[in-house]
């Protein structure tokens, strides 16, 4: 079982910057895979980025690609999602999840299925 945490969110200005961070309690093993996710108001829950345990993959949605960062701290067991350039239309309630290490997991990661815990998320909001 894991237990995932997440912070951060808030109000942001179109351009700003924002870093969530995400803490994972209990099994590690549920944890070797992490992704975030966003959902806004009236639509599906989306993909937004993830990472291997050792970091040495990284997976972005086309639409946050070169400005959003994920990185984590296997030390804490946290995840951190660094936004930058953040633009009106990141405004969503955002999740991480996890997942435990699973050979096919590389062909689906962009799906909510793929992952086994969640967070309650955080609200990031973005104005201008």
């Amino acid at each position: 079982q894991v237990r995932l945490v997440e912070s951060g969110g808030g109000l942001a200005q179109v351009g700003d910057s924002l870093r969530l961070s995400c803490t994972a309690s209990g099994s590690t093993s549920g944890s070797a895979r992490i992704g975030w996710f966003r959902q806004a108001p009236g639509t599906e829950r989306t993909f937004v980025a993830a990472i291997t345990r050792s970091g040495g993959r990284e997976y972005y949605s086309p639409s946050v690609k070169g400005r959003f960062t994920i990185s984590r701290d296997n030390v804490e067991n946290t995840a951190f999602l660094q936004m930058n350039s953040l633009r009106y239309e990141d405004t969503a309630v955002y999740y991480c999840a996890s997942a435990p290490a699973r050979s096919d997991w590389t062909g689906y990661y962009y799906d909510t299925s793929a992952y086994d815990y969640w967070g309650q998320g955080t609200q990031v909001t973005v104005s201008s």
